[in-house]
């Protein structure tokens, strides 16, 4: 399993895979090429506008962004080396979404940075379910992201959920695919009440439309 990163530049690219054999010495290596096509997102000028403090941050509210980047480098970047997923993942709640991966949205007049997540159109206190069984990597209040929860579901795949109303689980519990870990709402840098959902593999922020659409073992 594997993701290309919103940044890589079209063009051809050889994957190589290393491992072991019960029969042989010496590592067995195989590479293979594939290609990575130019993709479309659009650009979505957000109507409402969001507060200041989200496109003008005061010197105070600098420092609590800088502390929230500070706790995702510190998190994010954890690989578990054991594999808690268990067969196809599942949509966190059951609603239409109302923006894609990879769109950039216009805030204020200023581009902000793509959209690495999907958001769906839900009321606030919508029960927001694991995508899958893992573990509670982070459940706290981050500047942007508001009450959010992140689940390690092991070997670098994480699934992100932003801008939740009420955490419904803690740092460290385990949870199972369907399990509610909290209520969606519109704390952080949002426009009104929906759920964001996003998927990091190993580092890279991946489409979470893909993964859903998966059939994993």
């Amino acid at each position: 399993m594997a993701g290309v990163s919103f940044e890589t530049n079209p063009g051809k690219y050889n994957l190589e895979l290393t491992g072991t054999s019960n029969t042989k010495t010496s590592p067995v290596t195989f590479t293979r090429t594939f290609m990575v096509g130019r993709a479309k997102y659009p650009k979505i000028r957000v109507q409402l506008a969001v507060e200041k403090k989200f496109t003008e941050p005061d010197p105070e509210q600098q420092k609590q962004i800088a502390e929230g980047v500070k706790t995702k480098q510190d998190y994010l970047s954890r690989v578990t080396p054991k594999r808690e997923w268990d067969g196809k993942f599942g949509a966190p709640v059951e609603a239409s979404t109302s923006d894609v991966y990879g769109s950039q949205r216009i805030f204020n007049g200023v581009a902000q940075r793509p959209h690495f997540g999907l958001d769906y159109r839900v009321h606030t206190g919508t029960p927001v379910a694991a995508m899958n069984d893992g573990t509670i990597l982070l459940a706290r209040f981050l500047y942007f992201e508001g009450n959010c929860v992140v689940i390690d579901h092991g070997q670098g795949l994480l699934t992100l959920y932003f801008h939740l109303s009420e955490l419904k689980v803690k740092e460290g519990d385990p949870v199972k695919r369907g399990e509610i870990i909290g209520l969606s709402g519109g704390t952080g840098r949002a426009t009104g009440p929906h759920l964001h959902v996003a998927v990091r593999w190993e580092g890279t922020y991946l489409d979470p439309a893909r993964l859903l659409q998966m059939s994993l073992p």
